[in-house]
């Protein structure tokens, strides 16, 4: 097949898109990505993209094709210009570029935000191919949750938005089983939606990987990481507030992996708490790096603020976080809670609550070794029964064929 894959983030930046893509070369596709420039999450252009933005034409195999748009940087005006901007250059700049090349399937990417839609939904109509939209954040109400939009007349528009661009798409992916009803209320009426969560990247299959020299080594003492995006979402807030109750716990330390438009914030929060001594910010690495930064962890931390909406999400992270085969501490409500809980692959406690996550902390950290190993053991099982890489890549493979068969049937694709 000829797939052309549109995403607002690709690799350098660290998505399980860039997998996806590298999979679909090795069983024998031709695949173009449409995207931007790598800004995610710190907000500005990659130095080395700048340096050579050639080195970044191809990926795995698959081609590469870029379009200008704003930098994420700081406040909520540069995010809006980074999402419109996107869209406007995907739509025009994208299509320009993509001029005579044909196309059988159209696959987008969209963690947030929804406005990728727009292009891809132009490409619909101008290369006549069928197209796959996998839903990994729901909007409108994802914009409530993190206080980007409050007005109801935006979030109104932003609605019919997204029933515009649900309405152009042969078949919509949702990340989590929750997502599933709130995706058809968008939708018009005999919308194709299909589950088809995320999977753990190959690389946390690793259970050999050396401790990373960024992090020293603490015998004996019990080590919580957390590890992704540091953004309004993860709810910081709430775990600082329960970093402080656990403050005198000297056998209790804390290490931050990664990066974000939040990560300041933190950082100033650390120290004027006087936290220095009990959290590492050890920064943003690659993606393949992460299995050394885990192997430092007795247990890995996922959270998401106390919205409705977050209740419906499986975050992305905790695929990576079970096949690890490390316990997970999970701040979160419904479907994500329910699958830590379920598995007994960790302890669970509310959203949002602060002291409820120092308490689970303790609860952990009083646990024997084998009762932890025990727990991790149950988080790997799980991955490989319900979120097996190579299975959920074939199961999307086939869907894309059966659309493009059906297109053909009805008198083939466009360029």
């Amino acid at each position: 097949m000829r797939i052309l894959v549109v995403s607002q983030y690709f690799w350098p930046e660290n998505f399980r898109v860039n997998e996806l893509v590298a999979e679909w070369v090795r069983h024998g596709h031709q695949v173009t990505v449409l995207t931007g420039l790598p800004n995610y999450p710190a907000g500005d252009v990659f130095p080395q993209y700048r340096a050579d933005p050639g080195r970044y034409a191809e990926y795995e195999g698959a081609r590469v094709v870029r379009v200008a748009m704003t930098p994420r940087r700081q406040g909520k005006l540069w995010l809006v210009l980074n999402y419109l901007s996107f869209a406007f250059s995907a739509s025009l700049l994208g299509a320009w570029k993509l001029r005579g090349e044909a196309v059988d399937v159209i696959f987008t990417f969209e963690p947030s935000p929804i406005t990728v839609g727009l292009p891809s939904a132009c490409l619909r109509w101008l290369k006549r191919a069928p197209q796959v939209f996998w839903v990994l954040d729901l909007w409108p109400e994802t914009l409530v949750a993190v206080g980007v939009v409050r007005a109801r007349w935006m979030l109104d528009l932003v609605g019919r938005l997204v029933h515009w661009i649900y309405a152009r798409c042969d078949l919509i992916l949702a990340q989590s089983k929750s997502f599933v009803g709130n995706i058809a209320s968008y939708s018009p009426p005999g919308q194709r939606v299909e589950y088809f969560p995320a999977w753990a990247e190959s690389i946390f299959d690793a259970q050999d990987a050396v401790p990373a020299a960024e992090v020293g080594a603490a015998p004996g003492v019990f080590t919580v990481m957390f590890a992704g995006n540091i953004g309004e979402a993860q709810d910081f807030p709430s775990i600082l507030d329960a970093i402080e109750r656990l403050k005198a716990r000297q056998d209790i330390r804390w290490i931050i992996v990664g990066d974000g438009r939040l990560a300041p914030w933190v950082s100033q929060q650390i120290e004027a708490r006087g936290l220095g001594e009990r959290v590492t910010m050890a920064g943003r690495h690659p993606l393949e790096r992460m299995p050394s930064f885990f192997a430092h962890a007795d247990a890995l931390l996922v959270s998401l603020r106390d919205e409705p909406i977050f209740s419906l999400t499986i975050p992305g992270k905790l695929q990576s976080y079970l096949a690890a085969g490390i316990p997970v501490l999970a701040m979160l409500n419904g479907e994500g809670a329910q699958i830590v809980a379920e598995a007994v692959a960790g302890y669970v406690c509310r959203a949002g609550d602060g002291a409820g996550l120092a308490d689970i902390v303790e609860r952990m950290a009083a646990l024997d070794p084998a009762a932890r190993k025990a727990m991790g053991d149950n988080g790997r099982r799980l991955c490989a029964q319900e979120f097996q890489r190579e299975h959920q890549i074939r199961r999307l493979e086939g869907w894309l064929e059966e659309l493009v068969a059906a297109r053909g049937r009805r008198g083939g694709c466009g360029r």
